[in-house]
C-alpha cells in the first residue's frame, strides 16, 4: 500500500506503524504539558482523532488557582471553542469560518499524531531533501502539511502554513511548526511523544511570544480569537484506539 508514495513518508510509516495494524482507527491521545500565558501554565487534555471527520480536544487548565475546563473542536464540517470558568462562567465561545479554518489547519498537521490515517492524505515530494506534503481535504477546506522524516523513518518536523491570527496579527495565513523532540511505542504504532511547537515558524520571530498551535487555542483569552496563546511544549501520556 505504500507504492507510489514519496520515499520520506515510506521511511516514517514503516518506521511507525507495525506490520498487519489496522488502518484508519481513531485515536484517543491523553496530554499533558505547558503553555505560555503571560507566564507558563500547566495543562491537561484529552483527544480524538478522526481525520478528515473531524477532532475534539478537551482540556483543563488554572488561572490565578481556578480550573478552566472546555474544548476545541472540528465535527459536521464547522469548528467551536468553548471554554467556562468553574465550568460555569463563559470565558470564550468562539465559532464561524476564522475558527473552522483553524481547527482544519490544526488537524491536518496531526495527521502525524495518527500514522495509520495516511490513506486520507495525497502526498508529494516536498521541495527539501527529506521532506513530503500531505494534503487534505477537511471542512470544504484544502490544507497541506510538510514533514520531515530522518534516515530511519523517525519524524523530526512538522510545518504549514496556518490559518490564525498569531499575537494580533489580522487574520491569515502564517508559518507554524513542530519540532519532534522523543517519540514513544504507543501499541502498534510510534508516534511523538515530546514536541515544542509554535508560530512563526523558520522566521525571525520563531519562540519570540506568539500564538499557539494544535494543542491550544485560546481558552484564557477574553475575547474569542481563533488563535490567542504562545508557543507551548506538551507531552503525550497515553494512546488508544476503538
Amino acid at each position: 500500500m505504500l507504492a507510489g508514495l514519496p520515499e520520506p513518508t515510506r521511511r516514517w510509516l514503516c518506521h511507525a506503524i507495525a506490520p498487519g495494524t489496522p488502518l484508519g482507527r481513531p485515536a484517543e491521545p491523553s496530554v499533558r504539558g505547558q503553555t505560555r500565558l503571560g507566564r507558563s501554565r500547566s495543562f491537561t487534555a484529552r483527544q480524538v482523532l478522526a481525520p478528515p471527520d473531524g477532532s475534539i480536544w478537551a482540556a483543563t487548565a488554572r488561572v490565578a488557582g481556578l480550573p478552566v475546563t472546555g474544548f476545541d473542536r472540528l465535527s459536521s464540517g464547522t469548528g467551536q471553542m468553548s471554554w467556562r470558568l468553574l465550568g460555569l462562567l463563559p470565558v470564550v465561545a468562539a465559532s464561524g469560518a476564522d475558527v473552522t479554518r483553524s481547527a482544519c489547519g490544526r488537524l491536518s498537521g496531526e495527521i502525524t499524531l495518527l500514522p495509520t490515517a495516511y490513506p486520507q492524505a495525497g502526498w508529494r515530494p516536498g521541495e527539501q531533501a527529506g521532506t513530503a506534503i500531505a494534503s487534505l481535504q477537511l471542512a470544504a477546506q484544502d490544507e497541506s502539511a510538510e514533514l520531515s522524516a530522518g534516515t530511519g523513518g523517525r519524524l523530526l518536523k512538522v510545518r504549514e502554513n496556518r490559518w490564525g491570527n498569531p499575537a494580533g496579527a489580522p487574520l491569515g495565513r502564517y508559518p507554524f511548526g513542530v519540532s519532534v523532540e522523543a517519540e514513544a511505542e504507543c501499541g502498534d504504532i510510534t508516534i511523538p511523544s515530546v514536541l515544542r511547537a509554535g508560530w512563526w515558524w523558520r522566521t525571525e520571530r520563531q519562540g519570540a511570544g506568539s500564538s499557539s498551535g494544535p494543542r491550544s487555542r485560546s481558552p484564557f483569552q477574553r475575547r474569542p480569537r481563533p488563535d490567542c496563546l504562545a508557543a507551548r511544549r506538551w507531552r503525550a501520556e497515553r494512546c488508544g484506539a476503538e
